[in-house]
C-alpha cells in the first residue's frame, strides 16, 4: 500500500468513523434542503405561474440582460482601474525614496480602512455638490470599487514582489541592469504568477461588490432582479433571487477559469526553449583562462 507523508492511512476504526460522519453530514444537508423546500412550498414559491416570467424572452431582454450588462460594465471598468491603481501604489510603496513611499502608504492604508459602502455614498453625494447635477451612480460605484480594491491590490503587489528571493535582483544588478529594468524584466514577471491567486480572489470580490450599487439605484443585476423584476411580476422575489444568484455564481466561476487559463499560459510562455549549456571541457577551460589545454600540453611534449 502506498503511504503519504502528509497523513497516516486510517485504520479500520477510523474508516468506519469517517463513513459514519459522511452519512451524518449527508443527512444533515438533506434535512436543511428539505426544510428550505417545505418553507418555500408553504409560501407557494414553487408554483409554475411564479416561474413563468423566466420562460419569457422579454424578461431576459428587458430586465436580466440589461442588469447583467450594467454589472459587467461597472466591474470591467473598476477592475482595470483597480489593477492600475494597485500596480502604481504597490510599486510606489517599494520605492527607496521616502517622499514617494510614505504618501503612497498613507493613501493605501486610508482607503483600505474606509468601508466600501461609505466610499460609494461619499462620492455619490460629493460629486453633485462639486460638479453640479447629473447621474453619478455609475461613477460612484466604479470609483469606490477602484479605491478600495485598488488599495488591497497594492498590498498584494508589494507582497508579491517582496516574495521573490533577493538573489534574483542581486544577480540582475550584477550584470549591469538598472533598477527599473530589474523590476520590469526580473521581479514583476515572477511576482505576477505568485500574485495571481490573490488577484483573482480580489477581482471576484470586486465583481460581487458591484451589487452595492443597489443602494444608490445603479441599474445592475441585483437592482433589476430584486427591485424592478419583482415589481413587474408580483410574487416572483424568491425565484428572482435564485436566478440572479445562479448568474452571479456563473460569473465568478467564469472569472476564476479565465484567471487559471491566463496563469497556465504565462507559465508556459516563460519556459525557455534553449537547451542548457554543457559545462566546458578541459580544453575549453584552458582556452578560456589562458591556460594551455590538454592538446596543447601534448604538442609541447
Amino acid at each position: 500500500m502506498s503511504t503519504s507523508v502528509l497523513f497516516d492511512a486510517p485504520g479500520p476504526r477510523a474508516r468506519v468513523r469517517n463513513h459514519l460522519l459522511t452519512v451524518v453530514s449527508i443527512l444533515l444537508v438533506a434535512a436543511v434542503l428539505w426544510f428550505i423546500y417545505t418553507g418555500f412550498d408553504a409560501k407557494n414559491q414553487w408554483e409554475g405561474k411564479i416561474w413563468e416570467p423566466f420562460l419569457q424572452a422579454t424578461t431576459w431582454t428587458d430586465f436580466v440582460i440589461p442588469g447583467l450588462l450594467g454589472t459587467l460594465r461597472a466591474a470591467g471598468a473598476a477592475a482595470v482601474l483597480a489593477l492600475v491603481f494597485g500596480a502604481v501604489f504597490g510599486l510606489a510603496r517599494l520605492s527607496d525614496h521616502k517622499w514617494i513611499r510614505v504618501p503612497a502608504g498613507a493613501v493605501v492604508e486610508t482607503f483600505r480602512a474606509i468601508p466600501l459602502l461609505l466610499l460609494i455614498f461619499f462620492i455619490f453625494y460629493l460629486f453633485p455638490t462639486v460638479f453640479g447635477g447629473g447621474d453619478y451612480a455609475f461613477i460612484s460605484v466604479v470609483l469606490g470599487l477602484m479605491l478600495y480594491n485598488g488599495s488591497v491590490l497594492a498590498e498584494v503587489v508589494r507582497a508579491g514582489v517582496r516574495s521573490i528571493p533577493k538573489g534574483q535582483s542581486e544577480a540582475a544588478y550584477a550584470i549591469g541592469m538598472r533598477k527599473n529594468q530589474v523590476m520590469r524584466l526580473v521581479l514583476l514577471p515572477q511576482a505576477v504568477t505568485a500574485m495571481m491567486p490573490a488577484i483573482v480572489s480580489q477581482l471576484v470580490v470586486l465583481l460581487k461588490d458591484t451589487a452595492l450599487g443597489y443602494i444608490i439605484a445603479y441599474v445592475d443585476l441585483l437592482n433589476m432582479g430584486f427591485k424592478i423584476l419583482p415589481a413587474a411580476f408580483f410574487g416572483s422575489l424568491i425565484p428572482a433571487a435564485i436566478v440572479i444568484g445562479i448568474i452571479y455564481v456563473g460569473l465568478n466561476m467564469a472569472l476564476s477559469a479565465l484567471a487559471t487559463w491566463l496563469e497556465r499560459r504565462s507559465r508556459r510562455s516563460r519556459k525557455s526553449i534553449v537547451p542548457p549549456i554543457a559545462p566546458p571541457g578541459p580544453a575549453a577551460v584552458g582556452m578560456g583562462t589562458g591556460t594551455p589545454g590538454a592538446g596543447a600540453l601534448e604538442g609541447m611534449e
